[in-house]
């Protein structure tokens, strides 16, 4: 595995965990170091104990020597990040592409190649055009792409709905069918298909799944003016075999390491074809307004007069079980409260976030009891478990507390029987 990220250390555990020997490589080498010492360098729930397990049988190897690995592997999955290019919605395959020369540098015998990272349609053509500028014609080039959320990571690797492989060759099908024989065997299709077909399923499947998330958020607003329950119109939507109920939650702008960027690489992807994809431009577009205005509704509830008046956070990073922050609607709206010069507080399962070391006025504590106390607006950021069940008044000690539930983990009936002045989202008395 050529990268130690959010992909390739599930990826190489999981591996690993049903029983193979897996080399993986990184050259951050403060990061190999701490996984040597059988510490997860990311937030995955049960991903350490799954680490120290492999790592203590020897199938799990973590190293910097990029020319070990390579020798002692016969497949090299390919998992660095693709990130937007700066400022636009180009996507940057310089470090897909380094990986590639470095890893055939040390290739004597055939290896399979495979593109694990999130890449555009084409890219597997291009990797072979560097192959070939490099006069090597001993890799069979793959795109394998991943489907992992951030939190449920390891199930949905063991417990795939499918498997994606994209290949040109039928004798690396059946080596790719071997690989995962273990999670087909417990019901996972094998599903064959181009590299172009692969790449393309990839973000095909993230967009879509970005557009259901941005339809129910606009229907939320929606029934904030009507009159109707959001929750009514998801569970009337998602009771169709054919719409399904998933990702018909209402809620913050959708944000993480796919989302954002997938969208984004798929009108990329488009504009190099000549194809106007403008469902996905006003998903993406929509999306960003979200953002705007969760932070104005925030001068809704507080009034005009925001100084010295303390805000807390609950939960910041883009959803439970992870501690990312890419894309976090609170790197919006905690900077938006502070300018206004609130006290902001924030408490995060995940810890301290150094997005936020600089903000003024704003601190971080350890302890919900202390984030919350005095607290004039309590923001339900992220639906952490631990928040579903709070007694507000009790923990910040003011009757007059306001509540904003991004989530809608609580109901306004409860909140308006303890006189608790409540916001939700997508509800009739949601302002």
């Amino acid at each position: 595995m050529i990268g130690t990220g959010y992909v390739g250390l599930v990826t190489g555990t999981c591996f690993a965990d049903i029983g193979n020997k897996v080399y993986c490589v990184d050259n951050d080498k403060s990061k190999i170091s701490k996984l040597n010492s059988g510490k997860s360098t990311i937030y995955e729930p049960g991903l350490d104990e799954i680490i120290l397990k492999n790592y203590n049988a020897k199938r799990l190897i973590f190293t910097s020597n990029l020319s070990l690995a390579v020798k002692n592997s016969d497949i090299i999955f390919i998992c660095v990040g693709t990130p937007n290019k700066k400022g636009t919605q180009t996507v940057d395959l310089h470090y897909v592409f380094k990986a590639i020369k470095e890893v055939v540098k040390f290739s004597k015998n055939k290896k399979i190649l495979i593109t694990k990272s999130t890449v555009p349609v084409g890219t597997a053509n291009e990797i072979e055009k560097i192959l070939k500028n490099m006069k090597k014609k001993n890799f069979d080039v793959v795109s394998n792409p991943e489907f992992l959320r951030e939190g449920e990571a390891i199930r949905d690797f063991k417990y795939p709905d499918r498997i994606i492989v994209g290949s040109n060759n039928n004798r690396t099908f059946k080596i790719m069918e071997r690989l995962y024989q273990p999670l087909i065997n417990k019901g996972a299709m094998f599903f064959k298909t181009s590299r172009r077909s692969a790449e393309l399923i990839k973000y095909a499947s993230n967009a879509f799944l970005a557009t259901k998330i941005t339809f129910i958020n606009e229907l939320a607003n929606l029934c904030e003016k009507a009159n109707i329950n959001i929750e009514d119109v998801s569970l009337g939507m998602g009771s169709d075999v054919r719409i399904g109920s998933r990702f018909l939650r209402p809620g913050p702008a959708y944000g993480g390491s796919c989302f954002p960027k997938d969208t984004k690489g798929l009108i990329s992807t488009g504009d190099k074809f000549n194809v106007n994809l403008s469902i996905v431009k006003t998903v993406v577009k929509s999306n960003q307004n979200r953002v705007h205005l969760h932070v104005k509704r925030i001068d809704k509830i507080i009034g005009k007069n925001f100084k010295n008046k303390k805000i807390t956070f609950l939960g910041v990073t883009f959803k439970p079980n992870t501690d990312d922050m890419r894309d976090s609607t609170s790197l919006k709206m905690i900077p938006y409260v502070s300018k206004k010069e609130a006290n902001v507080f924030y408490y995060d399962p995940t810890g301290e976030k150094k997005e936020f070391k600089n903000i003024r006025n704003c601190k971080f504590s350890k302890d919900i009891k202390i984030a919350c106390k005095n607290a004039d607006l309590i923001i339900l950021h992220t639906e952490w478990e631990e928040f579903k069940s709070l007694d507000f008044q009790k923990l910040t000690k003011n009757k007059g507390v306001k509540i904003y539930d991004l989530r809608n983990l609580y109901t306004f009936s409860d909140m308006l029987r303890k006189k608790i002045k409540y916001y939700s989202i997508g509800r009739p008395n949601a302002n």
